[in-house]
């Protein structure tokens, strides 16, 4: 059966790597007949949350803050699956996507004990470090992080060594993000 399947990209560049990541993602989930959409972060007007716990009071429209967020809200909650791409930042996500994710919550405030919606989430991320102690941190906080959300982890792809724009070329990570996408 088709997902719908949303990608947060987290990149403040255009045509990075994470980029490619996302390319290559899409492509294998396209080809098996699932739709994808993806939303650029750092081209969006996203305001941080500000913890008002004012959100909830329409499905429509759940936070109080009116910006691009609204694009995002209607896409997340009818999507079976979000994968979070980013590059790595002090071993853990961007601040566009991290900001974006944190405003989710005004979602979760439109259910009883603000009870998040349930999800089966990815992650794709580039990182200049290419040894396992390196994504460590942030494999352990984006574990954490589906845990205490209760959506169902279905991977990470970590892309290390590749710093400037296109060190992703050629790399083993572009064919496993292919893969996981046609996986699904």
């Amino acid at each position: 059966m088709a997902k719908k399947i949303v990608i947060l990209n987290g990149s403040p560049r255009p045509n990075g790597n994470t980029k490619s990541l996302i390319e290559a993602f899409t492509a294998g989930a396209q080809g098996k007949g699932h739709s994808v959409v993806c939303f650029d972060l750092q081209k969006m007007n996203i305001h941080g949350c500000l913890g008002c716990f004012g959100g909830g009071k329409d499905k429509h429209s759940p936070c109080v803050q009116k910006d691009d967020m609204s694009k995002i809200y209607p896409a997340y909650m009818e999507a079976d699956v979000v994968v979070l791409a980013s590059p790595m930042y002090y071993w853990g996500f961007s601040g566009q996507l991290k900001c974006a994710f944190d405003r989710l919550f005004a979602v979760a405030e439109c259910n009883e004990n603000y009870q998040n919606p349930k999800k089966q989430c990815i992650l794709l991320m580039a990182s200049e470090g290419d040894d396992a102690d390196n994504a460590e941190p942030v494999i352990h906080y984006y574990e954490d992080l589906l845990k205490h959300m209760e959506w169902q982890n279905l991977g990470h792809i970590i892309a290390g060594g590749v710093l400037k724009v296109g060190d992703i070329s050629g790399h083993k990570a572009l064919a496993e993000a292919a893969a996981l996408g046609a996986s699904l």
